[in-house]
């Protein structure tokens, strides 16, 4: 008598395992649709696309410009010595500060090229619009 009903509840908590699993990934996909993860997604990825975008004109086009300017180097490999390599060339310490300066200067493009997007493009209007 105990199999059957081993038997029996494992039957009933399997049938409630899929019942869950169900209601799981109803609310899965309401939470979805509610919260826009999807819209969420692709704001990242074109985000992701967007920050490459700029990357890539500041490394090819401002950096350039920039050590121009400052002297004709190329920004990125500037770098302040601090502690020159010893006698057989090795060792020393420097401050990479051209490429510190990169970094901020992308990190500021791709700033405004989403302040841009947002309140310039008004692309809120077209999440509002739903």
């Amino acid at each position: 008598m105990t199999k059957k009903t081993s038997k029996n509840s494992d039957k009933t908590r399997a049938q409630k395992l899929s019942g869950r699993g169900k209601d799981h990934a109803n609310g899965f996909i309401g939470f979805v649709r509610e919260q826009g993860v999807v819209g969420l997604a692709v704001g990242l990825a074109v985000g992701t696309a967007a920050s490459s975008a700029v990357k890539t004109i500041v490394d090819e086009f401002l950096n350039p410009i920039i050590g121009f300017i400052i002297g004709g180097a190329d920004l990125t490999k500037l770098k302040l010595v601090i502690v020159g390599p010893g006698p057989d060339g090795v060792g020393g310490l420097s401050l990479g500060w051209g490429a510190i300066l990169s970094a901020i200067i992308t990190l500021l493009a791709t700033a405004y090229l989403i302040y841009w997007l947002v309140h310039v493009a008004r692309l809120d209007r077209l999440d509002k619009a739903k």
